[in-house]
């Protein structure tokens, strides 16, 4: 009986042990088989950005049936705008929405050019066509990969005095990112562009340090601009897009099928981005006039007469028919 028991004990402890070789073994090949996107940008949780990019994780990890999974790192954890591009390109980080794409391929910019869409759907139009396309390849060079365009949108001024006219901005001490792009905008138009980082924007206004600023209206509500300004120009002066890239390193390792669930993801999580920014553009809006902001719609056309220097510049260093094109495409 005695060693009836010895054998029961010894067929017991080999059925345990078996069980624990298997579930490890699975365990680990379904941990080779689950592939992670870590995912980087530079808003709060609480921005429109940010639930773009997790409504991206939602579709990718539904579609996947979880083979791929999604980690979302906001509010710049993993670095600046261009840390994160950095590390994409090295494939320390998948994927990136970010707008700092400039120092890579200068010709990306061509979208910032001043009036050059009158639309959202304009924009759309030739970001998600050819062109598109065409400006994202040169970035492949730096293991860049651009698969959509979320936005950033319209930019508009604000100001302690109406703008109605090119003329009204003669002088006028106005914060501009150090784009080369918007700071010649604004020269042009006859203000004086300041570099000031964003963050001491608000006390630079409150403190008459600079007399302006431009930014998407959802910038400007979230940072509460309107408590030191007193008039909110829509001018439209500049659509900005938000290139959103993946490591081309990490793409080759996708199968096709695991390519278009991301792309096809990040495409409509682009347009989940735009379409969100648009109706809460038009309540911020709406609460800004009502807590006492002036809303100011000028006429734009005397203000595009006043930036062709601008494309003079871009056409010279990169020649016409890029510009030409999108013109063309956008009408």
């Amino acid at each position: 009986m005695k060693s009836l028991r010895n054998i029961t004990v010894l067929l017991i402890s080999i059925l345990a042990v078996s069980i624990v070789i298997v579930f490890f073994t699975t365990s680990n090949a379904l941990s080779q088989d689950t592939k992670v996107i870590r995912f980087g940008h530079g808003q709060p949780e609480t921005n429109e950005r940010h639930i773009a990019v997790m409504k991206f994780k939602e579709l990718v990890e539904e579609r996947s049936k979880g083979t791929i999974k999604v980690e979302v790192y906001p509010n710049e954890q993993l670095g600046s705008e261009p840390v994160m591009i950095e590390s994409v390109s090295f494939n320390d980080l998948q994927m990136v929405a970010a707008s700092a794409f400039s120092q890579y391929d200068q010709r990306i910019s061509v979208f910032e050019l001043p009036y050059l869409f009158d639309s959202f759907e304009e924009a759309w139009s030739v970001l998600d066509g050819e062109i598109g396309k065409e400006i994202a390849e040169p970035f492949l060079d730096q293991n860049l990969r651009i698969i959509a365009y979320f936005e950033n949108g319209f930019r508009h001024i604000t100001t302690n005095k109406p703008i109605e006219t090119p003329e009204d901005l003669e002088g006028v001490k106005i914060r501009t990112p150090e784009f080369p792009i918007s700071v010649s905008t604004f020269s042009a138009l006859g203000a004086n562009p300041t570099p000031m980082a964003f963050g001491e924007l608000y006390m630079g206004l409150q403190q008459g340090a600079v007399d302006a600023q431009e930014n998407p209206v959802a910038n400007s509500y979230a940072s509460k601009f309107n408590e030191v300004q007193d008039y909110l120009i829509m001018s439209n002066h500049q659509y900005m897009p938000l290139p959103v890239a993946i490591s081309e390193e990490f793409w080759q390792t996708l199968t096709p099928k695991e390519q278009t669930i991301i792309e096809e993801s990040a495409q409509e999580a682009a347009q989940f981005h735009r379409d969100l920014l648009r109706e809460n553009e038009s309540k911020m809006i709406k609460e800004l006039e009502e807590a006492g902001m002036e809303i100011i719609y000028p006429d734009t056309a005397p203000f595009k007469e006043k930036v062709d220097g601008v494309y003079d510049s871009f056409r010279n260093l990169y020649g016409d028919e890029i510009v030409d094109r999108i013109l063309e495409a956008a009408e």
